[in-house]
């Protein structure tokens, strides 16, 4: 992209004069997938993208328009302002540092160098060291991405940035005749092709494959209110849907979250610390800079218990008087929008064996099969992969088939003990059509009268 900034410049030189505000973004990538289905390839895609996508302030409205002919720049410059003065609305942004920068890929690994037998290779690896014990069939999704990408603002702002990820996600389905249960995982980082070739494949398959199995004997769940320990996995999907959401400032300016009016108020108890951190290079959400080339840094969400600050864009950061948390994303072909990045509660400093002594009756969850929350009402329910029951400090019976709900604050004040532990997990999340690489996790997390829900 280094090459074209020249012209970049000229077109901003030459529309903000006509405007507010206008930015440029701009990117080329090499993207490849793979998709094997019970140990045959079902899908190799590799292909490369070029574009580039003109914003335009004016009249307190955007003007937005996209092109993946960098030579029609010009024309599509002259559709945004044309957009943007056709509307009028209320839109400013907050202030932020003008800055000028070069990111450098940390890959050691280029996806380029690794060819697509030999990727190939280590997804026959995961599919022959997950077919253990009753596993009857297999999914293994593969993704690498190496990007190339230019912001430049009328403000001044001019930053470069390459950007490397990698993920491979492994579902396996296992069956006895009778009862049908699940094993799944994930792998990569936002690194090169060594975030998958240093990892322990065979025991990460294996492990999934051998859950799956052992969930065939599983009792079915109880269902009540338990004193519960969520492990990582769960902690991390709790802290993302039930409060990371409830926190993007687009949400709340919408009334479409329960903390719209709780800034500096409790909303959990005092060992609750939240965190959002697009700057740490060891999260799946990771990014140097958003869209609108504000720097990202550790946000934190919540401060013993108090909420301390919304996630947000220039655009919503200036409806709170505050400076942009650095969470505007999106691809170059959309309009940005709030999203979180890596978002976890952060570990206390209890033992697993100190957070469950004192249960006499409880319940521990672990792993995530998804589920729904709603925001503005506040409440949730989710699906762990499967639970054990806690008898008098010890783990007993193995169930499946688990939830957890309820109300987001009740539950956030019923928090009573963190474990030191901790553990990001590589995933996705979708909003508003959109979808973006994100990390979630936390610590061990003990939690007084949840409610479970099971088949029993």
């Amino acid at each position: 992209m280094e090459e074209h900034i020249d012209l970049f410049k000229k077109i901003i030189s030459k529309v903000e004069e006509k405007v507010d505000y206008v930015d440029i973004r701009a990117g080329k990538g090499d993207n490849n997938s793979i998709i094997m289905k019970d140990g045959k390839i079902q899908e190799v895609n590799s292909g490369s993208s070029l574009g580039a996508r003109i914003r335009v302030l004016n009249n307190g409205a955007w003007g937005f328009a996209y092109t993946n002919d960098l030579s029609k720049l010009n024309e599509v410059s002259e559709t945004a302002i044309k957009i943007s003065n056709a509307l009028s609305g209320d839109i400013t942004l907050s202030e932020e540092d003008i800055i000028e920068d070069k990111v450098k890929s940390t890959a050691k690994i280029p996806f380029k160098d690794v060819s697509v037998e030999d990727k190939k290779e280590i997804i026959t690896d995961v599919n022959k060291c997950a077919n253990v014990g009753s596993v009857l069939s297999t999914t293994i999704s593969y993704s690498d991405s190496s990007i190339n990408s230019a912001f430049i603002s009328s403000e001044g702002s001019c930053i470069l940035t390459e950007r490397s990820r990698v993920g491979l996600f492994l579902n396996a389905v296992a069956s006895n005749g009778e009862v049908i249960q699940f094993g799944h995982g994930s792998l990569g980082g936002t690194k090169g092709f060594e975030a998958i070739s240093e990892a322990d494949i065979e025991g990460f398959s294996r492990e999934i494959g051998e859950n799956a199995t052992k969930l065939l004997d599983a009792k079915p769940a109880p269902s009540g209110h338990f004193p519960i320990v969520t492990d990582n996995t769960l902690t991390g999907v709790f802290i993302h849907e039930a409060v990371g959401h409830a926190v993007e400032s687009d949400l709340v300016l919408q009334d479409d979250s329960i903390l719209k009016n709780y800034m500096n108020k409790k909303i959990g108890s005092d060992i609750v610390n939240i965190y959002d951190d697009a700057s740490n290079p060891d999260g799946f959400g990771y990014y140097a800079y958003d869209v609108e080339g504000v720097k990202t840094s550790k946000n934190q969400i919540v401060k013993d218990g108090e909420l301390v600050s919304y996630l947000s864009s220039r655009e919503t950061a200036s409806k709170f008087n505050t400076k942009s948390s650095g969470n505007a994303r999106s691809s170059i072909s959309d309009q940005p929008i709030v999203r979180m990045s890596n978002t976890y509660l952060n570990p206390g400093d209890m033992s697993f064996e100190e957070l469950i002594e004192d249960i006499k009756d409880g319940i521990y969850l672990k792993g995530s099969r998804g589920g729904q929350v709603d925001t503005g009402k506040g409440i949730f329910q989710f699906n762990a992969d499967e639970a054990f029951k806690i008898e008098n400090g010890e783990l007993t019976t193995h169930f499946r088939d688990v939830s957890l709900s309820g109300n987001i604050l009740e539950t956030l004040k019923g928090v009573d003990g963190i474990g030191s532990d901790f553990k990001l997990s590589v995933g996705f999340c979708g909003k508003g059509g959109q979808t973006a690489p994100v990390g979630d996790g936390g610590p061990h997390t003990r939690i007084l009268n949840a409610m479970v829900g099971g088949s029993n």
